[in-house]
């Protein structure tokens, strides 16, 4: 490039490159300034001068045709191009993005996307095209086509990765920390780095890039970018890029040759605001390509300034802190011991201060012992970090995030990056309307909270536990759902509707009248009830209703703690359990293996739900239908053991009718399959029948002791999943069982001998708690 144009190379997210760049601006004092980022975005730029615009932010662009396709451009307080575009704030100089638009990079995402769809070709047409592909695109051979001496997966994923090994580093990135980001204002830095880079990209070997195109067509657009400043006459631009960018905006490359790379690209329409975004997401961890592996370590770099001596000492002053609030020992003496270690570590590496990784090993040694779950809690907390960045009200925004923005600052909901768990009682209104948001925007697909169902949260009480994390992704949900409506909750009542009239089946349906009645969407409860009903109207299947019960009971049973009218959903349930008890019978005859075991699943959950019902009539239902299926020869052994174990236990079947079912079911004359399959529907995964009834372990003792040993080993792999579907104690009292010997008696429970030694230890303790006097 001509002069007047000073090019900094950055790392994208390095506070060491900020720290540099911004001492640099003061020296060069431009009257322009460059910056890598999506061209068209500069009207966003006035919002830099309020202070709400806090980073962590990026800049959010999507189409507007299909808001699913969206790029961020992430910046923290230490990117080097958010420091850029604060000092040209600050000097009000003119600054200008050049990368390629937004409209350019969404629509080689979307060709991207439509090629992966494409991909699921058959297998036959991809090894037909493969073959096709011409020998002289092999990217692995050299310009005499002998094989390369390394290969494209041979080659390491970063190039700076070459450099730190030339200096003796095991990777690029610590390399790249200790020498620009972990020092000082580095006076050079920035030519020191164009011409490694140089030196990189004309003698390295490096990886095929796949997307080699796209980088052309990008430096491209930037050099022009450049040029056109230089026809406004700006005699001193500043340009901020990638460093990897730097030698190419520096090259001599012609204005026509630019001009042929980006001509007839394709483009979508777009828009963009700014949204917050949070340190996690700036980690490598999370997906980011631009990705770095301790924001949180960053960002102390940033703010403790460019003083190397006294660096490990403010780090180990957090550490001590997290470690306390945690209730873990950190003594001063750890953290004296710890910053000796790591000035240690760092002098016999000959490293003029220590960095990240003599501080993370002096603090696993000393602080730690070697252990990880400390450490673990540090790169959460500490490493990475949980900060969440925020925008002014005046940020351009789809009317559904101002309409949730301001329901979270009514109901005092405030979205933090860092999971936290919040405990809503449903008995406060306030607790109650927070309950019913998180709920609408589960409709919405917008995970912003997960119910837990432990502890006072489970169904049935008045409270609701939830684990809150807010994603910086939701916004781009957000713009997804503003078509179903402009507040939250028409919007989740539109999306009720559209999910209950595209759901398959009636077990999806019943469960989305459970969330629509906890999520208060009455206009939406009509609309999905009456599709339900109208489907179970038609539904042949008497299983398919019996799944859909339980959903159903909760609402019925529990509703009331929610002020929901259930009426509605009982009339519903009884009408389906009417219709699946007429052809349950029917419907379980010769079901074998699988759909025997999901049948088994949905006979136990409906068996709840209409206990939860708790109506005289409905279970009178019921129990008919089990009946029948338990004393039919047609229906499935495994069916059968299991309704005749569940109306033993609500005494539906008397103790003689079950031993009578007993003795059929494990004659010496039935097929020992189906003996093994009734007798593991029989005890149901729940052996306190066989623990006290000596009738019942009489006859399968004697039932296995009959068995030939053809039979046998037929026998035992069914009758051992059941048996080792018991808890450990359960097998324990078997274990014990089976040392006594064998009585006869009836179904009951076993009464133990009388010891008035034993039962007169309990005598003080429930004196005490029935007030009862010693004396008589």
């Amino acid at each position: 490039m001509s002069d007047g144009v000073s090019i900094f190379g950055i790392r994208h997210h390095g506070p060491g490159c900020a720290r540099s760049l911004r001492a640099a601006l003061d020296r060069l004092q431009p009257d322009c300034v460059l910056i890598e980022g999506p061209a068209g975005a500069e009207p966003l730029l006035v919002h830099l001068l309020e202070p709400d615009l806090s980073p962590p932010i990026a800049l959010l662009s999507h189409a507007v045709d299909d808001p699913q396709l969206a790029v961020f451009h992430p910046y923290a307080v230490y990117s080097p191009e958010w420091q850029a575009m604060q000092w040209a704030t600050q000097a009000k100089v003119p600054m200008q993005f050049i990368d390629v638009p937004a409209s350019l990079s969404l629509s080689w995402q979307k060709e991207e996307r439509d090629a992966n769809k494409d991909a699921s070709a058959p297998e036959e047409e991809v090894a037909a095209t493969e073959s096709k592909v011409p020998e002289a695109a092999d990217e692995s051979r050299n310009d005499d086509g002998e094989a390369s001496p390394e290969t494209n997966e041979d080659l390491p994923h970063d190039p700076l990765d070459w450099l730190a090994r030339a200096a003796g580093y095991g990777d690029g990135e610590t390399w790249w920390n200790q020498m620009v980001e972990e020092r000082g204002d580095g006076e050079g830095l920035f030519e020191a780095i164009t011409q490694a880079m140089t030196e990189l990209r004309d003698h390295a070997p490096r990886r095929v890039r796949a997307d080699q195109a796209h980088e052309d067509i990008r430096e491209a657009h930037m050099r022009t970018g450049i040029r056109d400043a230089r026809k406004q006459g700006y005699q001193r631009i500043a340009v901020v890029c990638g460093a990897w960018h730097a030698p190419a905006l520096a090259n001599a490359s012609t204005a026509a040759a630019d001009a042929r790379l980006m001509k007839g690209l394709p483009k979508l329409k777009v828009q963009t605001t700014w949204v917050p975004w949070t340190y996690r997401h700036l980690s490598m961890r999370s997906g980011y390509g631009a990705g770095i592996a301790a924001p949180g370590w960053y960002d102390y770099l940033w703010h403790s300034g460019g003083d190397r001596n006294r660096r490990a000492v403010g780090w180990y002053a957090r550490v001590a802190r997290l470690l306390r609030e945690h209730d873990l020992d950190c003594s001063s003496a750890h953290l004296i011991e710890a910053a000796r270690l790591a000035d240690t570590l760092a002098a016999l590496r000959d490293r003029p201060a220590p960095g990240l990784e003599e501080i993370s090993e002096a603090t696993r040694s000393v602080i730690c012992n070697g252990d990880d779950t400390p450490m673990r809690l540090i790169a959460e907390a500490l490493l990475v970090g949980d900060a969440l960045g925020s925008v002014p009200a005046s940020v351009p925004t789809v009317p559904l995030q101002r309409d949730l923005e301001a329901e979270q600052k009514r109901l005092r909901l405030k979205p933090e990056a860092l999971s936290k768990s919040v405990d809503l009682d449903l008995r406060n209104e306030t607790d109650l309307q927070r309950s019913q948001l998180l709920h609408r925007l589960l409709l919405l697909g917008i995970a912003w909270g997960e119910i837990a169902n432990v502890g006072r949260s489970a169904r049935g009480t008045f409270h609701e536990i939830w684990n809150l994390a807010w994603q910086p992704a939701f916004q781009i949900d957000l713009i997804v759902a503003s078509r179903y409506g402009q507040t939250v909750v028409y919007a989740a009542g539109q999306r009720a509707v559209e999910q209950a009239r595209q759901a398959e089946k009636l077990s999806d349906l019943a469960a989305l009248i459970d969330r629509v009645l906890l999520a208060n969407l009455p206009d939406a409860v009509p609309v999905v009830a009456a599709e339900l009903e109208a489907r179970a109207a038609i539904h042949a299947d008497p299983l398919g209703l019996l799944a859909a019960l339980p959903a159903l009971a909760n609402v019925y049973r529990y509703g009331n703690v929610r002020n929901t009218d259930s009426e509605q959903v009982a009339h519903l349930f009884d009408g389906m359990l009417v219709r699946a008890c007429v052809g349950l019978p029917l419907a379980l005859c010769d079901l074998d293996g699988d759909p025997a075991e999901r049948s088994r699943a949905v006979l136990l959950a409906a068996d709840r739900a209409i206990a939860l019902r708790q109506g005289d009539e409905q279970t009178e239902a019921w129990q008919r239908a089990l009946r029948i299926t338990a004393l039919s020869e047609s229906s499935a052994p495994l069916l059968r053991g299991l309704c005749a174990r569940l109306l033993l236990d609500v005494s539906v079947l008397s103790a003689e009718q079950v031993e009578e079912q007993l003795q059929l079911n494990l004659s010496r004359g039935a097929e020992p399959l189906d003996a093994a399959q009734w007798l593991d529907g029989f005890l149901n995964r729940n052996p306190t029948v066989l623990l006290h009834s000596d009738t019942v372990w009489a006859l399968i003792d004697e039932w296995l002791s009959g068995l030939g040993d053809e039979h046998f080993i037929r026998v035992v792999p069914l009758v051992r999943r059941t048996f080792a579907a018991f808890e450990s104690a359960d097998r324990r009292d078997l274990g014990e069982r089976v040392k006594r010997p064998h009585t006869t008696g009836k179904i009951a429970t076993a009464t133990p001998e009388w010891n008035a030694t034993r039962a007169e230890r309990a005598l003080p303790m429930l004196r005490e708690l029935f007030g009862v006097s010693d004396e008589p």
